[in-house]
């Protein structure tokens, strides 16, 4: 699958509004007359860096573009906003039309495969607009099973999807992230016939549980199993998550080598 880098020019889009979509994801619209240097891709997952203002200088965040409208010139993100923790979630709390904002992108790497005979999408908040737009794009024939994990009832958030594609809420309470949605992918019951399998959301649950489970014990291979991985990793920054990754991949490197040996 060719994977779209971000060696794109910085673009300055403006807010044009934004949208309260349940109790903690808002959706905030950009466009203005840095949308004619956007250049959208062909993937569901298409992500930008955004750049925050910050007091040592801009800070990146990575979000998935869940929406490009080209008649009305704008592009729409989702961010998850829990108070006043983070940065991106308090800035979308507060955008204001007129507020502009600098990113890099779209990068992408993923697509639902037209040749599949199921689809498997799993993932918290931070995957939704990705599993959304993924849900979008499908041909309306398509088969498969969704597993989305929210804090509770309160974000539940419908979204444009074939009929036979099976959609699982998961409450997460006072659980860890992650714990509830490894589990129920774990606990259902395995479809016949070529899967293509869209994971993300907290690293911890989806690196250590659901990446081995579909690679290994069900044997998906890379070509359709290609888009597993975190998008961020329980009490870290976004740095400090490339950090872990960056050091989990070292690490699986490793052990690859020795085992080969």
């Amino acid at each position: 699958m060719e994977v779209i880098h971000l060696a794109r020019p910085r673009t300055t889009l403006v807010v044009q509004g934004t949208t309260r979509l349940t109790e903690h994801l808002i959706r905030v619209h950009l466009g203005g007359p840095g949308f004619e240097t956007f250049q959208p891709n062909a993937f569901t997952d298409a992500y930008v860096k955004l750049l925050f203002p910050g007091p040592g200088g801009e800070v990146t965040r990575t979000y998935t573009v869940r929406a490009v409208d080209p008649e009305a010139k704008q592009i729409a993100i989702d961010f998850v906003y829990h108070g006043e923790e983070g940065v991106a979630g308090p800035w979308a709390a507060t955008a204001q039309p007129g507020d502009s904002i600098d990113l890099f992108g779209p990068g992408g790497a993923y697509a639902p495969r037209p040749d599949a005979d199921w689809h498997l999408f799993a993932g918290d908040e931070s995957a939704l607009p990705a599993i959304a737009a993924a849900c979008a794009a499908l041909p309306a024939d398509a088969v498969g099973r969704v597993f989305i994990e929210i804090d509770g009832p309160a974000d539940e958030l419908d979204f444009e999807r074939p009929d036979a594609m099976e959609l699982t809420w998961v409450h997460r309470g006072e659980t860890a992230p992650g714990e509830r949605l490894a589990a129920a992918v774990l606990a259902e019951p395995w479809r016949d016939g070529q899967v293509q399998v869209f994971i993300h959301g907290e690293a911890q649950a989806v690196m250590h549980q659901l990446r081995p489970y579909i690679r290994k014990e069900r044997g998906v291979t890379a070509e359709w199993a290609s888009s597993i991985s975190g998008y961020w990793r329980r009490g870290r920054t976004e740095e400090g998550f490339r950090q872990w990754k960056s050091e989990l991949a070292d690490r699986e490197q490793a052990v690859s080598a020795a085992t080969n040996r």
